[in-house]
């Protein structure tokens, strides 16, 4: 199967980034998109034939039409308030297509679990446009995100704007209800000191294993195996099925600390796949 082709960019928002007194001209471009992913159909096995989603009246069990579909919420009654579209578009703030910065923030002082969608915010076109590699340097050389709100997608949100290589891009950020307590999360956490020696190990495998951030050298192993698979029932073939997984031994915290650091001799299994390792590689002939 061959990969699809790039869909030119689209524009999500134009309007104007503004500083005090300040203006330049701004376009948002979605930055992260799922559209290239693997989509399926639903379809009904019997007949080969697409299905689609019908909203079902739960008493009635009839379709409900679009037109007569509305939005309700449930009180702690039980009761529901009906809210029509117009009902909800005349609550929803206007737009005034400003992009209005009203804080500067330290990078590191950004919490990244808050940070939601993050577009490319891009140049517009006018006699202001020259302020954009301005306010981007700027924004650069001090390391700092500025703190932007505007009604984006017909809700007010907040947006945090940072410098990026040639541009800006901005991220949406979640408000605070939204961000669980981390303390449920935790709460597990074996109350456990790790040794002097313990730590030196874990250093050291850090160190050992130090890389670089490569995001092209990722791979989307999901997709890699759904696409084969269905090139394989393209081509009228099965897949060989996976192969097992041998059990791992069970060995204490201090023995797999010391085996990741190369601190124990081989296992008998890495002894017989090195053996098999070499037996298979081709000798190479004298100079």
């Amino acid at each position: 199967m061959t990969a699809p082709a790039r869909m030119t960019a689209r524009t999500n928002w134009r309007g104007m980034l503004r500083i005090g007194a300040l203006q330049c001209p701004v376009a948002l471009y979605t930055a992260v998109s799922t559209s290239e992913r693997i989509h399926f159909h639903i379809i009904n096995r019997a007949t080969g034939h697409r299905v689609r989603r019908d909203y079902i009246d739960e008493d009635t069990g009839r379709v409900v039409e679009r037109d007569d579909q509305v939005k309700g919420y449930e009180t702690d009654s039980g009761e529901e308030v009906i809210l029509t579209p117009e009902d909800i578009a005349a609550a929803i703030p206007d737009s005034d297509k400003t992009l209005s910065v009203s804080a500067f923030l330290r990078c590191r002082d950004i919490d990244d679990l808050y940070l939601d969608r993050t577009y490319y915010l891009a140049p517009g076109t006018g006699p202001a446009a020259g302020a954009y590699p301005l306010i981007r340097d700027a924004i650069q050389a001090r390391q700092v995100g500025a703190l932007a709100r505007t009604v984006l997608f017909r809700r007010m949100r907040t947006l945090v704007i940072r410098a990026d290589g040639a541009g800006l891009v901005a991220s949406t950020l979640h408000f605070d209800y939204e961000v669980r307590p981390v303390q449920a999360a935790f709460e597990s956490i074996p109350d456990f000191t790790p040794t002097p020696d313990m730590l030196d190990l874990a250093r050291h495998i850090i160190r050992s294993r130090q890389g670089r951030f490569d995001p092209a050298a990722f791979e989307d192993r999901y997709e890699a195996a759904v696409t084969a698979l269905v090139q394989a029932r393209i081509e009228g073939r099965a897949l060989p099925p996976p192969p097992a997984k041998p059990a791992a031994p069970a060995i204490t915290l201090m023995q797999a600390l010391r085996e990741s650091a190369g601190q124990m001799p081989p296992t008998p299994a890495h002894r017989r796949g090195t053996a098999r390792g070499r037996a298979a590689a081709p000798h190479r002939k004298a100079g």
